[in-house]
């Protein structure tokens, strides 16, 4: 027989001894019917205020982080389904849901992998399902970019209102998923083929305890996190947040459009750049002149910094080689397929130690003749970075004579 309650507070204190049940050794299963038979259905605020609760009460911080994933799973089936909203595009919430979108997609095409290797024979040397696998994994350590915008510039909006568990707790998940896409990225590294046997082994023992943890990560930013920020932020902290998103970057997914609440004027927009100038040895520029430059320049840029992240792209008016803000923040070895990524890490390291300043390539594609060129970014003998100028040079190449009179022609 059901009982079901409905008083939130008595919600929340039945909550509060349930993790205490897991805490204490009660199954997952067991308490998973037992919030079933005492809610219709919990909302995502009741569990905040749980979580909050105990830590204030004197449950340790360490002790929640530990059985986190516990209490997700004892909540599935039982959490509120909220509303859909419907936001705008580039809206930060918006964007950090297509992110999970895309990731979930990968995660769902790695399930269908390693299905697929049960049907193989256990000693069939695979080449082509190691290289897919690895291609995952690659996309899969761009959530860096979400879980830093989510922590950086998200968490300390909720800290501001006096919510600090939940974050806190999320945090050191995310902290936990890192370190076992590290081991991932570092086991598959120096993998070049492997058997079925091999991969399922190695799924077992570590590859799907870091692809698990991102899908875990998800359930709990949609069911709880996200709503929990809807309720508390206000439109303008949101708008915050927007301005700097660019700055670390997204996760396999970039916003195309701009978004500016509709409460916030043009004339305050404004005055966020005003007197914004960027100085140099030889002169300055604003803001508005650098990034007109860069989109008018005939060729495209693109900066790796020092620790070998995509930093900046130019937006010309042709470019060669698409480029999307998802690369932000991204590792350079994780733009390139497999079989080019050993001539990468060659430039990169003879550029790290002095031994080389450039590197050019030219090749013929879709009917142009592109020129790509590596440079080492250095100030006082100090590496910062490499610089990619790519250009069409085709139209260089047919020129004759002199041309010392003015003409317009394209």
């Amino acid at each position: 027989m059901s009982e079901i309650i409905n008083n939130n507070r008595l919600k929340i204190e039945k909550l509060k001894d349930t993790i205490k049940d897991i805490h204490n050794g009660i199954s997952v299963e067991k308490s998973n019917e037992k919030l079933k038979n005492l809610f219709s259905e919990l909302p995502h605020g009741a569990v905040v205020t749980a979580e909050q609760e105990l830590i204030a009460e004197g449950l340790p911080e360490e002790e929640i982080i530990k059985y986190c994933d516990l209490h997700s799973a004892a909540l599935k089936g039982v959490l509120q389904d909220e509303e859909s909203i419907d936001l705008p595009e580039a809206h930060p919430v918006d964007t950090f849901r297509k992110e999970n979108a895309f990731l979930t997609r990968r995660i769902e095409e790695y399930a269908v992998i390693i299905k697929s290797l049960t049907e193989l024979p256990k000693d069939l040397v695979l080449e082509d399902e190691l290289n897919k696998i690895k291609s995952i994994f690659n996309d899969l350590g761009e959530v860096e970019k979400h879980y830093a915008r989510k922590e950086n510039l998200l968490f300390p909006y909720l800290e501001k209102n006096d919510i600090t568990g939940p974050p806190m707790v999320m945090w050191a998940k995310d902290d936990e998923i890192r370190s076992f896409l590290k081991s991932s990225f570092e086991v598959l590294k120096d993998l070049k083929t492997a058997t079925p046997a091999q991969l399922i082994q190695l799924d077992e023992m570590l590859l799907s305890i870091a692809v698990n943890g991102i899908s875990e990560m998800i359930y709990k930013e949609e069911k709880i996190l996200f709503p929990m920020c809807m309720d508390t932020l206000a439109e303008t902290d949101w708008y915050q947040i927007y301005l700097e998103s660019d700055d670390t970057g997204y996760t396999l997914y970039a916003p195309a459009n701009k978004w500016k609440p509709e409460n916030i004027t043009e004339d305050e927009i404004e005055s966020r750049f005003e007197n914004d100038l960027v100085k140099f040895s030889t002169g300055s520029f604003s803001m508005s002149e650098i990034e007109a430059i860069f989109k008018l320049l005939p060729i495209d840029l693109t900066f790796v910094d020092a620790d070998d992240r995509v930093k900046f792209f130019s937006e010309g008016p042709k470019r060669i080689f698409q480029r999307n803000k998802s690369i932000i923040g991204r590792l350079v070895q994780h733009c390139h397929p497999p079989s080019s990524v050993h001539i990468v890490e060659k430039i990169l390291e003879d550029f790290k130690a002095g031994k080389q300043d450039k590197a050019a390539f030219w090749i013929r594609m879709h009917g142009m003749f592109v020129h790509i060129a590596y440079y080492a970014v250095s100030e006082n003998g100090k590496y910062l970075g490499t610089l990619e100028v790519t250009q069409e040079v085709g139209q260089y190449a047919k020129l004759e004579g002199e041309r010392r009179i003015l003409n317009y022609e394209d």
